[in-house]
């Protein structure tokens, strides 16, 4: 079985990209093709792959304008000759599942969402900061961009989802159904510590999406220490945003990530995500976590047990969930909180995507057979 791992970008460091690292270990003979690809934003290991890039490689400024060419993707991934490979695993929630292919090719997709901003366009644009012009225009692309979407769909042979969240989202937008598999969590390797301390904390890109501003005026307001690990386009603003009681660490080592994780009161978990790792690493490290009671959290976040939910996407609703936290936070076992994630353990997820590639494979041959 000769497999390829196709992926949408590989320009800066997410839940997706760790996925695309560990289907790397699955698969270590799998080369990986990619629209664009920038080395110093990745971690080490990444140089190591066989890693393909598009015509779009060539194009100037794809660090900081990288979404400016969005019209060019899809041609991107049609320009992959795939023609030499049994089967096609793509890790997708924009392009990577639009790649051109034989249909003696069997194709897999793990899929992290349907294009949030083709299928959630009205909430996606009010979170990004588009200049009048662009949000004219826009629509026209996101309508081309909605029929191709739809296209495609015709390429892929299953669809694997990263949450139920999600796995309803392709049967709502695609009309497909989809098995569950949770993205890999290296929860072994997260440990709880024996010391806390005073602070919140935020680990999370700085994108607009994210609603790291609502967790900052939270804290505005609420006084108490917040601390954010991570980076994005948003950091400037954000930063204004924030009172002196909110630090910006931006990007740290594991090590320093997982003391992190370990030491602080709560994670704080604002958005509306798809799945989430944060709050699955931070219940590793023992700490519960308050999240927005929308998306994948409510699959991995069990309320007052491992973490309180706020049911608003407002100032007002987590200001009233940290209130909460402090009063029961005595309450909170770190073993129990911990225990609840083993089951989105790496190692869990590796059984499990090589089991599926592997039987959907050997069923896919059968009926090749004439």
């Amino acid at each position: 079985m000769k497999i390829a791992i196709v992926h949408d970008y590989l320009n800066q460091y997410g839940g997706a990209e760790k996925v695309v690292e560990v289907l790397h270990d699955v698969f270590p003979d799998a080369p990986i093709y990619t629209s664009i690809y920038i080395p110093e934003n990745m971690p080490e290991c990444f140089r190591e792959m066989d890693i393909r890039t598009s015509f779009m490689q060539k194009l100037p400024f794809l660090n900081k304008h990288f979404k400016k060419y969005l019209m060019l993707y899809p041609k991107a991934f049609k320009s992959f000759d795939l023609s030499e490979y049994d089967v096609i695993l793509s890790s997708s929630s924009a392009f990577a599942k639009g790649v051109n292919i034989n249909s003696n090719i069997l194709h897999i997709c793990y899929c992290y969402s349907p294009m949030r901003f083709v299928w959630n366009y009205e909430s996606y644009i009010e979170k990004e900061r588009f200049s009048g012009i662009v949000r004219k225009i826009l629509p026209f692309f996101i309508a081309r961009l909605r029929q191709w979407d739809l296209k495609t769909n015709n390429n892929v042979d299953y669809f694997i989802a990263i949450s139920k969240y999600i796995q309803d989202r392709i049967m709502r937008c695609y009309g497909c159904k989809s098995e569950v598999i949770y993205p890999p969590v290296n929860v072994k390797d997260l440990k709880i510590s024996q010391e806390t301390s005073d602070y919140f904390l935020v680990v999370s890109r700085l994108n607009a999406y994210k609603r790291i501003d609502l967790a900052i005026k939270a804290f505005n307001q609420l006084g108490l220490p917040l601390e954010i690990i991570g980076d994005g386009t948003e950091r400037k603003f954000l930063e204004r945003l924030a009172g002196p009681n909110v630090k910006f660490l931006g990007k740290v080592s594991m090590d320093v990530l997982t003391e992190k994780y370990s030491q602080c009161q709560a994670v704080i978990f604002p958005g509306d995500e798809d799945f989430g790792i944060v709050p699955v690493e931070a219940q590793a490290c023992g700490r519960p976590v308050i999240a927005y009671a929308a998306g994948g959290a409510l699959e991995t976040v069990i309320e007052n047990i491992t973490g309180i939910f706020f049911k608003e996407p407002t100032v007002e609703s987590l200001v009233e969930a940290v209130k909460k936290l402090n009063t029961i936070k005595s309450g909170f076992s770190c073993e129990t909180i911990r225990e609840n994630v083993f089951q989105f353990d790496e190692e869990i997820f590796k059984r499990k995507i090589k089991a599926f590639v592997e039987k959907k494979y050997s069923e896919f041959r059968k009926e090749q057979r004439p």
